[in-house]
């Protein structure tokens, strides 16, 4: 879909940040941008966010890095903007209200099926004739650090198919449509149980920044500001580590 369409079918389930506003044109509604493998700390910051300020809804939009960041550029109604990584965010600078900030860190994994049916015993099995893998695309931050790992330790073996995003990869691996899967260490932790993971050589030398940033585009700067602010505080630093992220 070309990022014009994308922004058209966000204006549409995506209500605008002015909707439901107070007599003073305030806003209770503010929606985030965030990178696919934020899903599951975005949400509990979301709604601890909710918590701490009742009658405010948080919408969060996940999707690749790329896409959301062409989408903030193209006037998407949204407040907030956060990226697996620091290029992308750089990408979207014509849309940022104030200079990004980084808030956590994350490194990749590679993580099989829990039954492992290939069989792996690490990162070089990807070798082996009949193992099928994925990876993201080239153009999302998962699929660049997949890349430059893949060549880092001199993989030969193509991957079978390249997903928009890492939740995309984690569930071709979660469903036995593939042996294995390029994902970040969070997206291991969120899988629990439903995946066995490896460690890939090299990881520590490709570690990937989230920035966050709030948006020109935003109707509502001060609640925008203040997600931002919940994000890099000591209480989004917990939620963030439990769900695998790095420190900054």
């Amino acid at each position: 879909m070309r990022p014009a369409a994308l922004v058209a079918v966000l204006a549409l389930v995506l209500p605008l940040a002015a909707c439901g506003g107070d007599d003073e044109g305030g806003s209770d509604t503010i929606t985030v941008l965030a990178a696919a493998s934020l899903t599951e700390s975005f949400t509990e910051l979301a709604d601890r966010f909710e918590a701490d300020h009742p009658g405010v809804d948080v919408k969060l939009a996940f999707d690749s890095s790329a896409t959301l960041a062409q989408q903030a550029v193209d006037g998407a109604p949204a407040d907030v903007l956060a990226t697996a990584d620091t290029a992308t965010m750089d990408s979207a600078r014509d849309a940022l209200a104030e200079d990004p900030r980084t808030f956590a860190t994350n490194t990749m994994v590679l993580v099989t099926p829990r039954d492992n049916p290939a069989g792996l015993t690490g990162f070089e099995g990807l070798e082996d004739p009949g193992v099928t893998y994925v990876a993201c695309v080239d153009t999302a931050p998962c699929g660049k650090v997949a890349a430059a790992l893949s060549a880092d330790n001199g993989l030969t073996a193509k991957p079978a198919s390249l997903e928009v995003d890492v939740k995309s990869v984690l569930a071709k691996v979660t469903s036995d449509e593939a042996d294995a899967g390029f994902v970040y260490a969070t997206d291991a932790v969120a899988a629990g149980d439903r995946v066995e993971t490896f460690e890939i050589p090299h990881a520590a030398d490709e570690v990937t920044s989230y920035p966050i940033a709030p948006l020109t585009q935003s109707r509502d700067s001060a609640l925008a500001g203040q997600f931002v602010d919940l994000v890099l505080s000591e209480e989004g630093r917990q939620v963030l580590s439990a769900a695998g992220f790095g420190k900054p």
